[in-house]
């Protein structure tokens, strides 16, 4: 007999039905409900930090990998939307467990798969968990909306140049919500109206940085404002004043604005709602149809004619920009991105140069060299070609039979080889047993009558220092675990390690450019240069 317990809890709280509290639950309905059932059949997988949208939680995972290898006979849960609250994700579940004849019992909600009408209640249930919370998210969607159109600061992080300031409490839902208003940061503010009035002069975002560079001015988290940083600044309605110039700029982009042109007073600023998509990676910026615009609170300090023509310029740079600058995922250079500069400790890119040659060629140039200011870093480039073409050599050369490569395999064989203490950890199991039997007793000899205040005492004395022990015996069986899971991860990492060696002794001259960048970031951790000296950092040495 063997049963998985799965827990997951949303966020770290207090609040609620603890991980530990449900896998005890679920324990005690196994010890009561399933016969010949003791400790050592039973396996948990706890997620805790992790919402039920969807399956994709670290232990969860694991619990079906090994479900398929170790074939459980039951996986128990505390209750139905500790699994998932999507139908699609829970039918498919459900369908899998059945094809691998593993029950699936939920205490709370007293269902059972193993049953017809167990299975047809199941998915009846995991209907109105979904629909509960597809309803909660519209309900909260739909009052974040209601509040954007008011003009009010939804909370988060405040844009460069605002703080927040609360203004009065709103109840929605029958809970009370604080009502914010942005206020100007006087010394943050004066940095902003300088970029626009840098941009609007010059009609260059990299002429901006180079200005703030030049005069040290950095961003509130004491950093130089990248390019990206200063885009977002000169692309946020927040500082355009609502004025006509402005209004008419969102009707024609079919953006959803709440006010009218007679609302128009050229004074206050404006509160943009949905700008991104947080529901996909890396919340990718919406198109401005999608954008709500309503007049904050807060005083503007562009005007909507500048406003608009700084995004005009924007979209048009954009489109006009050559692709000479590059990150890691151009498809002509092998290590841009992975070459620090060891001399501010930059990341190195690569740049295509215009020689008037036919045959591509290009420098890896430290980022803070690229914004222009030799003063941040004054490194020497690197050819990019003959870099990739050494690094290349270097590699080769470096897991052919000569290199030390072979011992440095060898040297992980013994760490991997030094498996954990199993016999310790089932001494541990069985003094922590032999521990909590002690507490059970010496609690049981209070129900006796006539105990006396003396021996309450003492009895209250030892069950202390017995948890004390149980405490220590506990970090002990932690730490053997943890030393556990890092020889596990070793394992893995000598697995990669032979793979990639193999594949690239045999195949790297076969692979595009993008599949050796795949390759060469398996082997290697980093690259520096000093500008003098390549040195090359390779994983495991």
């Amino acid at each position: 007999m063997r049963i998985a317990i799965y827990s997951r809890k949303s966020k770290y709280t207090g609040k609620g039905e603890s991980i530990e509290n449900q896998v005890e639950m679920c324990k005690d309905y196994i010890f009561s409900h399933i016969p010949n059932v003791n400790e050592n059949d039973i396996f948990v997988y706890e997620d805790e930090g992790f919402s039920a949208k969807n399956l994709d939680r670290p232990k969860f995972q694991e619990m079906l990998i090994d479900s398929k290898n170790q074939k459980f006979d039951y996986i128990i849960c505390y209750r139905l939307d500790r699994i998932s609250r999507n139908v699609s994700d829970f039918s498919s579940l459900i369908e899998n467990l059945n094809e691998q004849n593993i029950s699936f019992i939920c205490i709370k909600e007293r269902f059972d798969t193993s049953t017809p009408m167990g299975r047809a209640m199941m998915y009846i249930a995991s209907v109105f968990a979904q629909l509960e919370r597809e309803t909660i998210a519209e309900r909260v969607r739909d009052n974040m909306l209601m509040l954007a159109r008011t003009g009010r600061w939804l909370g988060g992080t405040t844009p460069t140049g605002f703080d927040s300031e609360k203004v009065e409490n709103l109840i929605i839902d029958g809970k009370t919500k604080s009502s914010c208003k942005l206020k100007f940061n006087i010394n943050e503010i004066d940095i902003v109206k300088k970029i626009y009035q840098k941009y609007l002069h010059t009609g260059s975002v990299s002429a901006v940085s180079k200005y703030l560079i030049k005069r040290e001015i950095k961003s509130r988290n004491g950093k130089y404002f990248s390019n990206l940083g200063i885009r977002e600044i000169l692309s946020n309605p927040v500082y355009c004043i609502a004025d006509k110039d402005v209004y008419n700029y969102f009707i024609e982009k079919e953006a959803d604005v709440c006010f009218s042109e007679k609302d128009c007073t050229n004074k206050y600023g404006l509160i943009s709602y949905n700008k991104r998509d947080y529901t996909k990676k890396h919340a990718p910026r919406n198109h401005e149809s999608k954008w709500i615009i309503a007049i904050g609170k807060h005083r503007g300090i562009i005007s909507g004619k500048d406003w608009v023509y700084v995004q005009d310029k924007l979209s048009k740079n954009k489109l006009n920009s050559p692709t000479q600058y590059s990150n890691s995922h151009n498809d002509y250079s092998l290590l841009s991105g992975m070459i620090f500069c060891k001399k501010c400790g930059a990341r190195m890119f690569a740049k295509m140069r215009h020689n008037g040659n036919k045959n591509l060629s290009y420098d890896y140039i430290c980022s803070n060299k690229l914004k222009g200011n030799v003063a941040l870093c004054s490194n020497k480039n690197l050819n990019g070609n003959q870099t990739d073409d050494l690094v290349c050599d270097y590699l080769m050369d470096y897991v052919n039979e000569n290199s030390k490569i072979y011992s440095m395999l060898e040297k992980l064989k013994g760490r991997v080889s030094k498996r954990p203490n199993n016999n310790k950890l089932i001494i541990i199991e069985n003094k922590i047993n032999n521990y909590n039997i002690e507490i059970d007793n010496l609690v049981s000899s209070l129900t006796q009558p006539n105990v006396s205040s003396s021996l309450i005492q003492l009895i209250d004395s030892k069950v202390l220092k017995i948890n004390k022990s149980i405490d220590e015996l506990k970090k002990e069986k932690e730490r053997i675990l943890s030393e556990s899971s890092i020889l596990h991860n070793n394992e893995l990492q000598l697995d990669i390690i032979v793979r990639t060696l193999s594949y690239f002794k045999e195949h790297f001259s076969e692979f595009n450019t993008h599949d050796k960048r795949r390759l060469i970031k398996l082997l290697v951790e980093k690259i520096e240069w000093n500008g003098e000296n390549l040195d090359i950092f390779i994983y495991g040495e």
